[in-house]
């Protein structure tokens, strides 16, 4: 059996289909993502989802949906499925007839209708803005005939479409097909089969196409997606048509050879490792000169602090140094004082992140580690990294600024700039202006590996203005965050005194390179997080002790924002929690470390098929949740298994 299969049994379950989502890139920034049954259940759904350059490289749905129709004696059967206004209302119901799913090589459902059984393939083209449909008439006793009939949206994907009189609702014939485009500055979409065929002109839309995805987030979920006409097609048993979709046009008498050569260039997706590998490519986009790395699908863009933090799992673990590098260079690109773009690019940017530059030390420092010479590391970024290192010290803007004692204190009143950055009404739900434990133990880390990198290149300059920080830090950490009475490490400490929220923000002090605690400290905050934080699926972002704790992530935008970071469990966490446990505990936490990959082997078959969820719920059963596939879910899982291989390798002092 196929490692991702499922039955007609499961699938005609829309309570269970409806779930379970796929994904597939064109790894240059475009993407497929719907349900098993191809019903649309988010507004980020789509068959053709491209960012478009003219609207600042923003993610928008082109092509929402294909629905098809078997005619045969005179009778249509219509294989297309849409949810519309009522309770279970689902129109035309089409997924009656799907015997089967299958996601390898490429997402593929066989229909079952009478006598006629349809295969239908699914493929983006990789590098290209072309998505295809392959269909094969596996069976059938007589003439039958296929229709084809698309559903447009051409509307960005945080936002949804409605009937309107500016839509250009108009055609113009190519080869085999059409080209339409509904508003401007947005691509024409070539729309063509591999033969020729009948298209028949029936503009119209479609009302109230509902998402139930986003009923549930507390979003609008209703759409109007127009339908320009239809195409028609005789085919014969064991004949195949190709449907493309393209904002250029397709040559028709390629398509099929093209096919195969894609399909061929698939990677696996038979086992729980290859779908971290495919789903790791998947994050990795190229976009001419630059490569960057998708926070998670669907809904998230670029984020600085997200791609320091993915980029040695997605990259270093498979053994491409090279697009690590590129990654670097990409962002590096985009310096600005000291500072990264959090999200954004260009006149859209934001530099609101405090911890982005220091996750980039790390990142580098991993890279050096690959690449072992620190020669080519110091000559590429020790530039970069100095830059960074004396901005910190100076103070830029957000109040970010290394005080006297060596620390860095950040933050303003309504900014949110460490990783826990959720805002409710202007408020951040985790205030953490002052000094925050995770931003000094990555400060540490950094001041340690560029006097480590000057020291070896003999840079003395930077050498005799930095060498006496890292003994100030160390001595001022241990001062300032650790809990005595209760050996772990306060979150924060500001004006308002010290918070003592036992919170997983402390491992990294553990985990880095370079660690200001003993081992003693070390081994107080293991125990605590262990205690009160880890779960199967990852680290609680706050004890269940805790009042303020909240155990699952639902409802709308403010009351899931209100549980991000107070309870909420992140699977990213895991890597430098199995890290820390290596480093005081050598192979002896290799059993640990195994356990924790195999809790996410059941995960591949729910929410986003052959991938990791961005966060699950603190409480059990810890349902998925938050985007389909996160790459520092899946980065650092994939990090885990680099652990462990490295561990494996240390000879024993026995």
């Amino acid at each position: 059996m196929s490692y991702l299969k499922f039955e007609k049994e499961e699938l005609i379950n829309l309570e269970y289909s409806l779930k379970k989502e796929i994904l597939s890139t064109n790894r240059a920034g475009g993407y497929l993502s719907t349900s098993i049954t191809l019903c649309n259940t988010r507004k980020y759904h789509g068959l053709m989802v491209l960012p478009i350059k003219e609207f600042d490289d923003e993610n928008h749905v082109l092509l929402s949906s294909v629905d098809e129709t078997i005619i045969q004696r005179g009778k249509l059967f219509n294989l297309g499925i849409h949810k519309f206004p009522g309770v279970g209302i689902y129109e035309p119901r089409g997924h009656k007839y799907i015997t089967d799913f299958e996601y390898e090589p490429t997402p593929t459902l066989i229909y079952s209708v009478g006598g006629v059984k349809l295969k239908k393939e699914l493929l983006f083209v990789h590098n290209e803005e072309q998505f295809l449909i392959r269909y094969t008439l596996l069976d059938a006793h007589s003439p039958t005939r296929l229709r084809i009939k698309p559903f447009l949206a051409f509307r960005n994907s945080h936002s949804l479409s409605k009937a309107n009189m500016h839509a250009d609702t108009k055609y113009k014939n190519v080869t085999n097909g059409i080209k339409s485009k509904l508003y401007t500055g947005f691509p024409y979409l070539f729309m063509q089969l591999n033969k020729k065929n009948e298209f028949t002109a029936a503009p119209d839309w479609y009302y109230n196409i509902e998402y139930l995805e986003e009923l549930n987030r507390g979003y609008d979920y209703q759409e109007d997606l127009f339908v320009p006409g239809f195409f028609e097609i005789n085919i014969k048993k064991g004949e195949t048509i190709i449907f493309s979709a393209s904002t250029t046009e397709a040559v028709p008498a390629g398509l099929s050879r093209k096919f195969d050569a894609e399909l061929k260039s698939r990677p696996p997706k038979d086992s729980f490792e290859s779908c971290l590998k495919n789903s790791a490519e998947q994050f990795i986009v190229h976009r001419g000169n630059n490569t960057e790395i998708v926070a998670g699908y669907p809904w998230f863009g670029r984020w600085g602090r997200d791609t320091f933090i993915s980029l040695p799992g997605l990259t270093l673990c498979t053994g491409n140094t090279k697009v690590c590098k590129q990654v670097l260079d990409t962002m590096t690109s985009e310096l600005k004082g000291g500072l990264f773009p959090n999200i954004g690019k260009n006149h859209t940017a934001a530099f609101n992140s405090v911890d982005a530059p220091l996750w980039f030390f790390w990142a580098v420092q991993m890279y050096g580690k690959a690449i072992k010479n620190n020669k080519t590391i110091y000559h590429d970024y020790g530039k970069k990294m100095r830059q960074i290192a004396e901005n910190f010290r100076k103070g830029m803007d957000f109040n970010i600024k290394m005080h006297d004692n060596g620390l860095i204190w950040q933050g303003e009143m309504g900014r949110a700039l460490t990783w826990m950055d959720a805002v409710v009404e202007g408020k951040p739900i985790t205030p953490r202006n002052g000094y925050a434990v995770e931003i000094n133990a990555l400060w540490y880390n950094a001041i340690c590996y560029l006097l480590e990198l000057a020291n070896e290149l003999n840079d003395s300059k930077f050498i005799e203005e930095w060498r006496h920080i890292p003994g100030l830090i160390e001595k001022s950490f241990s001062e300032t965050f650790w809990f005595d009475k209760k050996q772990y490490l306060y979150d924060l400490v500001n004006d308002d005194g010290q918070d003592k929220s036992v919170r997983p923000n402390q491992i990294f002090a553990v985990s880095l390179p370079y660690s200001p605690l003993t081992t003693e400290q070390k081994e107080g905050v293991l125990l605590v997080v262990e205690k009160e934080l880890l779960t199967p699926k990852g680290l609680r972002t706050l004890s269940p002790k805790n009042p303020k704790y909240k155990g699952r992530y639902e409802g709308n935008q403010a009351e899931r924002d209100s549980a991000y970071h107070q309870g909420t469990v992140w699977p990213w966490l895991l890597g430098h929690l199995v890290e820390a446990k290596f480093k005081l505990y050598g192979k002896t936490a290799i059993p640990f470390a195994e356990q924790v990959i195999q809790n996410f082997n059941e995960d591949m078959m729910k929410y986003g098929l052959c991938s990791i969820a961005e966060i699950f719920d603190g409480d059990p059963p810890q349902r998925n949740r938050g985007a389909i596939s996160q790459a520092w879910s899946v980065a650092e899982i994939m990090r885990i298994y680099c652990l462990i291989n490295e561990m494996k390798k240390v000879k024993s002092n026995l």
